[in-house]
Order: structure tokens, then C-alpha cells, then sequence
């Protein structure tokens, strides 16, 4: 077994633990901000520090294998980037984050995970891989772009409504009531599970399975907290409404 399979298969070790880990231990950045996590940075470095390896790195690793590029890992870097740009570069400007913190600590976990993660996805695509031309009319590719697509969608839809409905009423939490939020609490993490399904579908890699798996247990247990937290602020939040996955959880 090659070292990156070693790794990898202890990589997905670490995501379990630490999927079940985060429903006792609610990482405290957001909503559920609170003292003991060590020194504070502003919410906005703290974002675009820690996803800054998600671009540059990125660029990086695909910039040390250029000639090697073709149009296959030039869509997978293309799908790629307009995720992470807009998560990385627009979106922690469009959102209100004026005199918002989140503990250092978050910031830098967040930063080494990313650089990891970016690792794993980029050398695998630009170095290990071989994927021929043909693999773009592949069901399995045209599936995943399409899941991928949805996802991106979705997730950026509901930042949105987020951001406008504080526009409309106010700072704070307000009670959603639009989109996907009429089933779930976080249609956002929804639609970043999908896109993340998709990756790992559209690349059919170990790699892109890892990521998934990370995002999962990574976006799951906040999700569960989120709704508790709405289920807790609002009296009248509606009780049909799930956390993550509509009519189920």
C-alpha cells in the first residue's frame, strides 16, 4: 500500500473521531462564540486566513504541474476555484461581520487542515491521476458535475438570504423562511454536502471521498447544533422544520 493510501485511510480515522467529538464540543465561532478557546481575531482575518490555502495553495500545486495540465484537471481546478474564491474572497465581504470575533485557535485548526486537505485533493489531481479526455462524457463525471452544481447553487442561495434577510430586519438571528430554509435549518451545509458528494463522484477518487467525509463530519454535528440553538431562541421556530437533510434529520 502506497504512503498516500496510508495517510489517507488515517486521515479518515482522525474525520470519524472527530465527527463524533463535535457533538459534545461545539466549535465556538459564529453563533456559538464563547470564552475559553485563548485569544480572539477578528471574524473576517480569522475567514480568509484560515480558506486562504483552499485558493493560493491550490494555484500552487496546479501551477507546479502545468504542463502536464489537460482539460479534465483544468474543470476539476475550475470547479474548484469558484467555490473557494467566493468563500474565501467574496463572501466574508458581503457578509456583516463588523465587530465579530472568533478565537485564534479555530483560525490556525482550520488553516493546517486546509493546507492537508488542498494537499491531498491537489496532488492527487495533478500528479497522481490520469484522467483522458474521454472521462468528461463519462456518466459518472456528468453525474457529479451535475451534483456538484446543484450543491454550489444551493449553498450559495441560502448565504444570501442570510445575508439579505439581516439587511432587512436587522443585526442578529432572524428565523429564515424562504428556499430550502422552509425544510431545513442550514440549507447551506446541505448544499456544501452535495457539492462535496459531487467532487468525489465527478473525480471517483479516494481523494475526493476523503473530503466529503471531512465535510460531513465536519458540517453535520454544527448543523444538529444550529437547529438546537434556533429551537432554543425562537419559541416559534416551525417544528417541522429538520437541520440538514430535508423530511429526515
Amino acid at each position: 500500500m502506497s504512503s498516500f493510501n496510508i495517510f489517507s485511510i488515517a486521515w479518515i480515522a482522525i474525520a470519524i473521531v472527530i465527527f463524533f467529538s463535535l457533538f459534545y464540543v461545539v466549535a465556538p465561532y459564529g453563533r456559538h462564540l464563547k470564552d475559553g478557546w485563548g485569544p480572539n481575531v477578528s471574524a473576517r482575518f480569522g475567514w480568509v486566513f484560515m480558506e486562504s490555502p483552499c485558493v493560493f495553495l491550490m494555484l500552487i500545486l496546479a501551477a507546479g504541474a502545468w504542463e502536464s495540465l489537460n482539460l479534465v484537471s483544468g474543470i476539476f481546478l475550475t470547479l474548484w476555484m469558484t467555490h473557494y474564491v467566493h468563500r474565501t474572497l467574496i463572501w466574508p465581504y458581503r457578509v456583516n461581520m463588523t465587530g465579530k470575533e472568533m478565537p485564534l485557535t479555530i483560525a490556525l485548526s482550520a488553516f493546517f487542515f486546509n493546507i492537508i486537505n488542498v494537499s491531498i485533493q491537489g496532488y492527487w489531481i495533478f500528479y497522481f491521476a490520469s484522467y483522458s479526455l474521454d472521462w468528461l462524457s463519462s456518466p459518472v463525471f456528468i453525474f457529479g458535475i451535475c451534483i456538484f452544481i446543484i450543491g454550489l447553487y444551493i449553498n450559495i442561495r441560502s448565504d444570501y438570504i442570510l445575508i439579505n434577510l439581516r439587511k432587512e430586519k436587522g443585526p442578529g438571528y432572524h428565523i429564515p423562511n424562504s428556499f430550502l430554509f422552509k425544510r431545513i435549518s442550514s440549507p447551506n451545509y446541505f448544499g456544501e454536502l452535495l457539492e462535496w458528494m459531487g467532487w468525489a463522484i465527478l473525480t471517483f477518487s479516494l481523494s475526493g471521498f476523503i473530503f466529503f467525509v471531512w465535510t460531513f463530519a465536519n458540517l453535520f454535528p454544527r448543523a444538529i447544533a444550529n437547529h438546537k440553538w434556533y429551537k432554543k431562541e425562537f419559541k416559534e421556530y416551525p417544528a417541522s422544520r429538520k437541520a440538514i437533510l430535508p423530511w429526515i434529520i
